[in-house]
């Protein structure tokens, strides 16, 4: 059980993982990556085309989707599942960021009738569930709270697997547990897919974080992205600064990863080395 304060400071510096990598956020070409006008020390406007309006602070497209779960948990002191999907879903019709494909194909299926998500194997839904710790007085409740909202939008068997893995992560290193060493002993509760991934992670430690994200692959889909998670967290055990600003530097997807990797970092330890310049986020309540 986490208390509502430590609660709050994950949720918190996971926004601020999400806005931080805006800069560097779908951005794919090495020549480009490398010779981006950014400030890597500060919050920086998206270079990408698909964020077309978005400042400095701002958040991607996933960061939005966190805030709107945030609100709804802090408004209702609670999570119903399809109480839920028809608050997302007014949310989305006057919603003037990206649309990614995974909402697209949700929000077609309840056009249709059908409440089921999409197929999407896009783990960033993963970095979105951390509000659901408020309404959470267990693991167990904590991970069918996270069951019920990834299926909503990612209904994927690896997805789904995957959101339970560091959901139960969250919790096995609460209390300052060796992240590296509790990441080895959950891996085996899991399918193959998540116990290969766990261990191309690991093994990937020692590699420049650039090419081994790059290596795993650095798009949005889970099978490239898990790796790339596991590969920043065991990396960079202590400096979580550090670990965002070379996720970042790596271009793809940069925000799912900062975000799950965020989460499973500030559990254990602290948000106080993220630079206080990074707080200064453009949130429209």
């Amino acid at each position: 059980m986490f208390t509502k304060e430590k609660s709050n400071e994950i949720i918190s510096a996971v926004k601020i993982s999400d806005s931080y990598s805006l800069g560097s956020h779908w951005v794919y070409d090495k020549t480009q990556l490398l010779e981006l006008p950014i400030n890597w020390e500060r919050l920086n406007a998206p270079q990408a085309m698909w964020h077309k309006g978005k400042k400095a602070g701002d958040f991607t497209h996933i960061g939005d989707q966190l805030q709107w779960l945030d609100e709804y948990v802090q408004d209702n002191n609670t999570f119903e599942p399809s109480n839920y999907l028809t608050f997302w879903q007014e949310k989305m019709t006057t919603y003037d960021g990206y649309i990614d494909g995974a909402t697209r194909n949700t929000l077609a299926n309840i056009e249709a009738g059908n409440n089921s998500g999409s197929n999407s194997d896009d783990f960033s839904v993963i970095g979105r569930i951390t509000p659901l710790l408020l309404i959470s007085q267990n693991e167990d409740e904590f991970i069918s709270h996270v069951e019920a909202f990834v299926k909503l939008s990612h209904n994927s068997v690896n997805v789904i697997e995957s959101a339970i893995f560091f959901a139960r992560l969250l919790f096995r290193v609460s209390e300052g547990k060796n992240i590296a060493q509790e990441i080895s002993s959950l891996k085996n509760a899991f399918n193959a897919f998540i116990i290969d991934s766990v261990d191309k992670g690991i093994a990937s430690k020692s590699e420049n974080t650039f090419d081994a994200i790059r290596n795993f692959g650095p798009a949005c889909g889970v099978e490239e992205g898990f790796s790339g998670i596991i590969h920043l967290l065991t990396k960079y055990p202590k400096n979580l600064k550090e670990l965002l600003i070379q996720n970042a530097k790596a271009g793809g997807d940069t925000s799912s990863r900062a975000m799950v990797a965020t989460m499973i970092f500030v559990v254990n330890k602290s948000s106080e080395d993220i630079p206080k310049e990074w707080f200064d986020l453009n949130i429209d309540k």
